[in-house]
């Protein structure tokens, strides 16, 4: 069939300093744009078509001061007819300052749609998100539509992502009064969050215990950024609130990267608590304000509270100039930070050294690719996030979102199929930070559900469909040019036990039905779900359907809809309702942390 190829393809440890970690504001004064950004125009739209915000004249002259402090200019404008392919051709960015209504007509947003999707950016700001509710692709480049609102009042905002430009100078919660905005619905599935709002520290929030209030997230080819905050004049006089706007500005323009990714089910093991962690080998980290900082060694600062097999990590890491220091996977557990270096890997951090030991290579091993990397790096000073994927023997390594990385360990002595994780304290004067440490297990076994996750490219056996390169998705690729009546098998996914299965996907055509099969691609049916037009095909939504039937054997999609390419699928989950098998009630199981693992020194003698 001629597919439709048009669309974008450590008991001797060292001393640990512990400081108390800030539960305010962390601010740092007005922040100035790296000196790499060049010269470059934004565009402020202020038009309303509802209610007008008072604080509009005092937002666009904040942005203004921005931009003459840090080498952009700023062309502000109510006209809609600025939405037109060549005049946003000039701008790296267009901001949404509180607009409301219907704003734009067909036209103007198909304008706006194609400079987004070519590489252009967003920004929105608070009422940014109470506009154009007849236009469907505008609540996937907002992120969410505005629902309602409580008094102005103050209220406690985490920060939860604090490696993004926009929130790397706050600390772990930020104090401030503004007007909180509920959304329609809850935007965490499809974009980075980067802050949301303790609804306990003020009245009116309704968005259940999770309330998004600022986040992120690839769109098309570009960028786009929201934030809820800015609804007071007082706000664009707040030197934490315009580095906030800097940092969202120079994100959506291209110059300050970042992993906006949507990330859901991840565990912290490092955000300001130590506990489980360990120091093998001389020197030390400090901990403040929720952040550890290398110094001395050569040594390496360990998660000795639990070893993985199948899982995804990602940690921020940030050095303030030429400075070394590694993450290590894959290691036993020992008090020599040599067994790391002799039995692991080392994803390493080092942006001056030797293309097999630079940032982003496996550290002797393989070369990051270097155009990649150079492309996803922010340069010393600003913060970085790695992702490091291991599953089985496969390594991959993301740098803000971009896979620069992707390895295949072939040595039983270094197997990546359980080990612990660390990070390396090199030496004096290699002045390394690392915050937000989190893991998601992408397998296991325990009470409760466990999910599965597969790479839609994975199949086995399939149909019509062949990969395709998507920038913004898990590995770079998804399954894609899927046609009605194609189909993709997964030997290595089983559905037994299995209860429901989501997808992420996106379309720029038809969208269509995606049906589980159990066996073969003409297999009892599970389960179907429909697929929308997602605004593009960059643009991923997450769709899901509970599974019925006795579940069994491989799994099996197939594909149902109209003429032509109908959606991709990034990612497919398989919701699983694990149990404990039950244990005599003669047997008892202790553990001593002080003998180590039974499986790794033998059990007791009888």
């Amino acid at each position: 069939m001629l597919r439709q190829l048009s669309r974008l393809p450590s008991a001797a440890a060292s001393a640990f300093v512990v400081a108390l970690a800030l539960v305010g504001a962390f601010l740092t004064p007005a922040v100035t744009a790296q000196a790499a950004d060049p010269a470059y125009k934004v565009l402020v739209f202020s038009k309303t078509a509802g209610f007008r915000h008072d604080s509009i004249p005092a937002g666009t002259q904040a942005i203004r001061d921005l931009g003459a402090a840090n080498n952009f200019t700023v062309t502000a404008t109510e006209d809609s007819t600025a939405f037109t392919t060549a005049n946003l051709a000039q701008f790296k960015t267009v901001v949404f300052l509180s607009t409301t209504g219907d704003v734009l007509n067909d036209t103007q947003q198909s304008a706006l749609q194609s400079y987004l999707d070519g590489g252009g950016g967003y920004v929105g700001v608070h009422a940014a998100a109470d506009t154009e509710y007849g236009w469907p692709q505008y609540e996937q480049i907002v992120g969410a539509w505005f629902k309602s609102h409580p008094a102005i009042q103050q209220a406690t905002l985490k920060n939860e992502d604090r490696a993004h430009a926009a929130t790397a100078h706050l600390g772990q919660t930020w104090s401030r009064s503004d007007e909180w905005y509920n959304y329609r619905a809850n935007p965490r599935g499809n974009v980075r969050v980067l802050q949301s709002l303790d609804e306990s520290s003020y009245s009116g929030g309704e968005m259940s215990g999770d309330h998004p209030i600022t986040w992120c997230h690839p769109q098309g080819n570009g960028r786009s950024f929201y934030t809820g905050l800015g609804h007071t004049a007082e706000s664009y006089a707040d030197p934490a609130f315009r580095n906030l706007l800097l940092g969202g500005i120079r994100y959506a323009a291209g110059f300050a990267k970042a992993d906006c990714r949507a990330e859901t089910g991840y565990t912290p093991i490092y955000n300001g608590s130590t506990t489980g962690w360990a120091q093998a080998g001389p020197g030390s980290f400090t901990n403040t304000n929720a952040t550890l900082t290398s110094t001395g060694g050569m040594g390496l600062y360990w998660y000795q509270a639990k070893q993985y097999g199948s899982y995804s990590l990602k940690l921020d890491w940030q050095m303030p100039g030429d400075d070394n220091s590694g993450v290590f996977v894959g290691f036993p557990a020992s008090t020599d930070p040599n067994s790391a270096v002799n039995q692991g890997y080392e994803i390493q951090i080092d942006a001056t050294d030797t293309a097999d030991k630079t940032t982003g290579s496996i550290y002797g091993f393989k070369s990051a690719d270097i155009a990649a990397r150079d492309g996803a790096l922010n340069p010393p000073g600003a913060w970085n996030t790695y992702e490091i994927r291991v599953e089985g023997e496969r390594l991959q390594v993301f740098l803000n979102g971009v896979k620069i990385n992707d390895f295949t360990n072939t040595d039983p002595v270094r197997s990546l199929q359980q080990g612990y994780i660390g990070i390396q304290n090199h030496g004096t004067g290699d002045d390394v930070s690392f915050r937000n440490i989190r893991i998601k297990e992408l397998g296991g076994s325990g009470p409760g559900p466990t999910p599965s996750t597969f790479e839609g490219e994975s199949y086995t056996s399939s149909a019509g469909v062949q990969p395709a390169d998507h920038a913004s998705a898990s590995g770079g690729r998804t399954l894609g040019y899927i046609e009605n009546g194609d189909w993709a098998g997964y030997s290595q996914a089983s559905l037994t036990g299995t209860t429901g299965f989501s997808a992420k996907v996106s379309s720029g055509g038809s969208g269509g039905t995606l049906q589980v099969r159990s066996g073969s691609a003409t297999g009892p049916l599970l389960g179907s779900v429909a697929v929308p037009n997602t605004g593009g095909w960059e643009n991923f939504r997450t769709v899901s359907t509970p599974l019925t039937g006795t579940p069994t054997g491989p799994v099996f999609l197939t594909f149902t809809g109209g003429a032509g390419s109908l959606f991709d699928i990034d990612t497919f989950t398989l919701e699983k309702q694990a149990s404990l098998e039950a244990t005599s009630a003669n047997v008892h199981l202790f553990y001593y942390p002080w003998y180590g693992s039974p499986a790794k020194y033998g059990s007791y003698p009888p």
